[in-house]
């Protein structure tokens, strides 16, 4: 075998990049957990020792933390001070809970995928899959973290206005399912949006319900909506306006089963909204970062969840348009169009 001795060295540097950066998820997470890019965004430029001290920590852990830090290009470092500190787009990311760019919760994300690998290898024996109810506590935080993120930004203000007439039968009163609530953030995003309608969340996890009630409960929000366990296919029929999947249809078994009750359960003239992970229809043509994450995320999470249900279609999360489309179209629905995207999801508007 004729080895390329460029190609092999750029390949390595490739290589020692990706280790560098997983190792790091880890001193992501902790950073995240401790607070320590919360106090450093705020008190900055700081040596370690006063980190330390603003964050209740060791100084000598902080100091290796943040040579890490600075090592990976998450904070900056200035040698003639020793002190520290984060520049507005990394505290952006790391800091700011309600910035559009925040990614604070990638580390609780990397946690379940590795803590749950074990189970997911011996799925790939089995191919029984791991249901969403089997895996770590610290995949469910993640998850509605990293998702809060693109939902507080774009759910009411862009994707609910791509829809056509939506908006108005909200704004005077519709009832609204959301299927897949998980924690109810997004269910909780409209409710606050759209005082006279009324919201209803269903999820299969009944830990994700509870803690959807709580936050339902502290966002002075419970009036207007309500959370129960249930399934896509156990949701009870109420007329609604307008039925969401967000981040979910892929990761059931049968989504043509769950769409098939779903449009059962709508008005007449109501509005089926599937937000799902952004791909295009050839594989080769999601050979891009976000290609590379959703695959990912997809081989650990969604396929695994898909296979331990009935059916178990395992859509994946880089099923689609066309795909969708014809899950869609199997499930009663005539009506399919794209009326929005972001570099992370596809919206698509559905009707019957």
């Amino acid at each position: 075998m004729d080895i390329d001795a460029d190609r092999l060295g750029a390949f390595m540097g490739k290589m020692l990049g990706d280790f560098g950066a997983a190792a790091n998820a880890a001193l992501i997470k902790v950073g995240d957990r401790l607070g320590l890019y919360k106090a450093l965004a705020a008190q900055g430029p700081m040596t370690s020792q006063q980190l330390a001290a603003a964050s209740g920590t060791t100084e000598r852990c902080v100091r290796e933390w943040l040579s890490a830090q600075a090592a990976s290009g998450y904070v900056e470092y200035e040698p003639a001070t020793a002190r520290f500190s984060m520049l507005p787009e990394q505290a952006m990311v790391f800091a700011d809970e309600d910035s559009p760019y925040f990614m604070g919760a990638v580390g609780d994300m990397m946690s379940a995928l590795m803590l749950d690998e074990p189970k997911i290898s011996q799925a790939f024996r089995t191919g029984k899959g791991v249901g969403w109810n089997e895996r770590s506590e610290c995949l469910f935080c993640g998850t509605a973290r990293f998702f809060r993120t693109t939902y507080k930004h774009q759910l009411v203000q862009e994707w609910l206005p791509a829809l056509d007439g939506v908006v108005d039968k909200l704004a005077h009163g519709a009832k609204v399912a959301d299927i897949g609530c998980g924690h109810g953030i997004s269910t909780i995003l409209m409710a606050k949006a759209f005082p006279k309608s009324r919201f209803f969340g269903f999820d299969a996890h009944p830990g994700s319900i509870d803690a959807a009630r709580g936050s339902a409960e502290r966002e002075g929000a419970s009036e207007r909506v309500s959370f129960a366990v249930a399934t896509a296919k156990t949701v009870p029929a109420n007329g609604y306006d307008l039925v969401c999947f967000f981040d979910c249809l892929h990761d059931m078994g049968d989504p043509v089963g769950a769409l098939r009750h779903v449009r059962e359960t709508m008005a007449d003239d109501g509005t089926c909204m599937l937000v799902e992970p952004f791909a295009n229809d050839r594989l080769e043509n999601n050979f891009t970062p976000v290609g590379r994450l959703f695959y990912a995320a997809s081989t650990m999470v969604c396929t695994p969840a898909s296979m331990a249900q009935e059916v178990g279609l395992a859509l994946g999360a880089q099923a689609g348009e066309a795909r969708l489309r014809e899950v869609t179209k199997q499930g009663g629905f005539t009506r399919f169009r794209r009326a929005a995207e972001t570099p992370f999801n596809l919206i698509l508007e559905v009707r019957k």
